[in-house]
Formats: C-alpha cells, sequence, structure tokens
C-alpha cells in the first residue's frame, strides 16, 4: 500500500481526510495512484462510498475489511489482477464496480456480499462466474459484458433480486434453464456471443421481461417468435417502447429493436 500525494483539489492531507470522515465519502478517482492508500485504510469505519477509479492500482489488499461500514467500492479502470479472499467480510456492500481491469476469476466469498445490490465486472478478462454468486439474492444488477466467459452458472437462476443482466461480448454458448427462475428480471443483453437458443419458458416465467438482446448469435429471428410466450413478451416491450416515446426519450434512428438479427 502507499500513501496519497495528489493535492490537485483536496488541499492538504489533513483537510482532505477531515473532509472524507465527515462525508463518509472518499474520492480519489484519477489520482495517479499506484498503490491503495494507507489512510484511506485507517479510516475504517469512516468509509461509505470510496472511488479510486482510473488509477494504476494492481492490489487491493485484505486489509480492505476494515472498512466495514463500505457500501459503495469503485475501482473502474485500474490494473487490479485479483480480488483477496477475505472480500466477503465487507457485509455492508451494495455496490461493486471493477469494470476495466485485468481479473480473471472472482473469489467464492463474493457470495458472502449478501447486500449486493449491483455488481458490474465489465472488460476484464473473466473465464468463469463462481456458483456462490447465487447466493448474491439482493442483485439487481449484473454486468459481466466483454469478459472470456464460455457460460452463465446455474446459480445464477438463483438471484432473485436481478432485473438486468448484461453479458454482451463473451462466448457463451449455452444459457442456463435457471433463468426462467429470474421472475424479476426486465433486460437480458446477451449480444455478441454463440448463443444458438433461449431456455425453454424464459419467456413464458420471465413475465417482467421487456428486453431481450441477442444481436450477433447463432439464433435467428424465425426460432426467436416461435419461442412459447413470445406474443407476451412482445406486448410487453411495445408498451415500454410507448412509455419511453410518451415521456420524450430520445430514440435512435433504428426505432424499435427487435432485439435479435434477422
Amino acid at each position: 500500500m502507499g500513501c496519497c500525494t495528489s493535492n490537485t483539489a483536496g488541499g492538504s492531507k489533513a483537510n482532505r481526510i477531515s473532509r472524507w470522515r465527515s462525508t463518509g465519502i472518499v474520492g480519489l478517482r484519477d489520482a495517479k495512484l499506484k498503490t491503495f492508500p494507507d489512510e484511506v485504510i485507517e479510516m475504517e469505519r469512516a468509509v461509505r462510498t470510496l472511488d479510486l477509479t482510473h488509477n494504476k492500482i494492481a492490489d487491493v489488499p485484505g486489509e480492505i475489511v476494515k472498512l466495514i461500514n463500505m457500501q459503495r467500492l469503485l475501482i473502474a479502470d485500474n490494473l487490479v489482477e485479483r480480488l483477496p479472499g477475505n472480500l466477503g467480510k465487507l457485509q455492508s456492500l451494495k455496490v461493486l464496480m471493477l469494470d476495466g481491469n485485468r481479473i480473471s476469476c472472482l473469489p467464492d466469498e463474493l457470495g458472502q456480499l449478501v447486500r449486493l445490490e449491483q455488481l458490474s465486472i465489465s472488460r476484464n478478462m473473466l473465464i468463469y462466474l463462481p456458483d456462490t454468486i447465487g447466493s448474491l439474492r439482493n442483485l439487481v444488477l449484473l454486468n459481466v459484458s466483454n469478459n472470456r466467459l464460455k457460460s452463465l452458472p446455474e446459480s445464477v437462476g438463483s438471484c432473485a433480486s436481478l432485473e438486468e443482466l448484461q453479458a454482451n461480448d463473451n462466448v457463451i454458448e449455452e444459457l442456463p434453464a435457471s433463468l426462467c427462475n429470474l421472475f424479476q428480471l426486465k433486460s437480458l443483453c446477451l449480444d455478441n456471443n454463440q448463443v444458438n437458443q433461449i431456455p425453454d419458458g424464459l419467456l413464458v416465467h420471465c413475465k417482467s421481461l421487456q428486453n431481450l438482446s441477442l444481436h450477433n448469435n447463432p439464433i435467428s429471428m424465425d426460432q426467436f417468435q416461435l419461442m412459447e410466450g413470445y406474443p407476451e413478451f412482445e406486448e410487453r416491450r411495445k408498451k415500454k417502447f410507448d412509455k419511453q416515446i410518451d415521456s420524450n426519450v430520445m430514440m435512435g434512428s433504428k426505432g424499435l429493436d427487435v432485439g435479435v438479427d434477422k
């Protein structure tokens, strides 16, 4: 670990730490850090949000578990290759952003983060997800796009609160049947993979599903339209589109995206 030497916007070290303690927010984005700052670890219970986005940090120390009240941990766009095995002790954590690092696997202890609501680990080197991810019953968003995943674990179907699953730009061939258990799922994005079929019953059981994107996969539009539950899914999708129009949301020139290449 090391010390934070950037004074560009934070004044003296003492003033900076005083401000962090009063707000609970430690902002060290774009601070040119190469190591995890010691002064942050020393704050222990005072840290609620830690933003280390866009630095050159390669190692997340095990001492991070001293930040037991931390709810948001943002370490996107660094050089992190692995996470400490004791990460699961951060029981207050709700948001974990790890996009744009060099992580090839996640520790099994990830499943101990039972309050986690958002996990984003796109643009890494993941080759699999741990089965323990199914223990994240409060997870609402899971983003694993731009990795090297060949499959999603069957246990993902136990993430009962999941509303958005992004897994674009991997090499996924098969989808677990357990996806049909994600009754809260609203958006499933699987562009640029090797998916050739969708689990039977997905459109029937996932009654909240409004967006299913499968561009650049072997599955055809004809296969998609023949699935049980497709008419009901299409109706939900059109209602969402109509609401966007009514709310004056800017739409692209393509209009209503059918989600699958013809």
